[in-house]
């Protein structure tokens, strides 16, 4: 992929997911035991053979940039430009169209013809080669990715879905409403030619007519030559607590998981110095991920325990995902619950939510009886 640019933009909106992005992006939510959402993507940009990618990073940096820094953990830095990293200014916070055509030299100045998109909310694993040559062979101006979704819960009301005909071709991109069974969402993942970009960020700038980018590619549907590549594969979307949530213990499923950590090259991720996890004697662990580093003495069954986090004798922790340096106090229970980091819940507390909500617990929060 080396005429083509890898493009994240990140930090969208952070409504959805409660106390867990006050301090960090929500592509910077943890994934996995050890890993961040944002490594999917990068992930699939270094497997993929690109050495150009650029990530809006949106607001609160500090996690990004200390997790990311020069993309060496994903090999970028060796890399013709590897990872470009534009944090956002006053003017074009939020604002999608502001921030490319503020940034619009770095495209004039690239030697790349194409741009591949990447929502990194969005969980995917795939080889893109069969993807490009069909971009390529058809000179498509953009090539947008769908995946056929089950829609009977309502989970992606007001999510963008794209309606086909019967060969596969795009009619029109409209907002999901939960009417049907089934619905193509659009993942905001696809490949644009350069050109075409630059100028429809030209044309929205100047006419101030949209802020996001997808808005000015459904006012130009009657100009462009677009495409739609249908997924086969696995395709998580997060897009709340709820979602995210679902998508770690989904993890316990060994399929998801191989898919997710093994298909198309390894998941990769920063490194850490930890020693492995220590189980106690009074340890009892069923079908969980647990990072190295964890200290566990009580039971633990169908959870997420990232790195560093200290379990007591006699404390039950159940369908839950307990971020890093969390410590739970002998004979708690935390069930259908998220931890921030640096949580302590102390001896005989009781943590229990929904599963459709689950209860959530801030950065270095103390949950004790009062």
């Amino acid at each position: 992929m080396q005429n083509c640019i890898g493009i994240i933009y990140g930090g969208k909106s952070r409504q959805d997911f409660g106390y867990l992005t006050d301090s960090r992006p929500e592509y910077m939510l943890p994934y996995g035991a050890r890993y961040r959402i944002i490594d999917i993507a990068l992930s699939n940009f270094a497997n993929n053979e690109f050495s150009n990618v650029v990530l809006y990073g949106g607001k609160i940096m500090r996690s990004t940039l200390d997790h990311l820094g020069n993309g060496e953990s994903y090999e970028l830095n060796r890399r013709r430009n590897g990872l470009v990293i534009f944090p956002p200014t006053f003017e074009n916070a939020g604002k999608e169209i502001v921030a490319y055509n503020e940034t619009k030299d770095f495209y004039l100045k690239s030697k790349e013809d194409e741009l591949y998109f990447y929502d990194p909310m969005v969980i995917f694993r795939e080889d893109f080669s069969t993807s490009h040559d069909r971009f390529i062979k058809e000179d498509l101006d953009i090539l947008l990715f769908c995946k056929k979704m089950d829609n009977a819960t309502g989970l992606f009301i007001g999510e963008t879905r794209l309606n086909l005909d019967d060969e596969g071709n795009l009619i029109s991109i409209g907002t999901n409403q939960g009417v049907d069974d089934e619905f193509n969402l659009m993942t905001n993942i696809g490949y644009m030619k350069k050109e075409v970009f630059l100028n429809l960020i030209h044309d929205a700038a100047k006419n101030s007519n949209s802020n996001e980018l997808i808005d000015v590619i459904i006012s130009n549907l009657d100009k462009l030559k677009i495409g739609v590549y249908m997924i086969d594969g696995y395709v998580e979307v997060i897009r709340n607590l709820t979602q995210f949530y679902d998508a770690n213990l989904k993890l316990l499923n060994a399929d998801i998981y191989n898919n997710v950590f093994f298909k198309n090259g390894l998941l990769l991720t920063k490194s850490k110095d930890e020693p492995s996890a220590l189980y106690g004697d009074s340890a009892c662990v069923k079908n969980s991920l647990i990072a190295n580093g964890v200290k566990i003495d009580g039971k633990v069954e169908n959870s997420i325990i990232f790195r560093g986090v200290e379990i007591q004798e006699g404390s039950v922790i159940k369908n839950s995902v307990i971020f890093e340096r969390t410590v739970i106090e002998k004979n708690a229970v935390v069930v259908n619950t998220i931890t921030d980091k640096g949580v302590l819940i102390k001896e005989n507390v009781t943590a229990v939510g929904n599963p459709n909500y689950p209860y959530e617990l801030k950065k270095n929060a103390i949950l004790e009886d009062k």
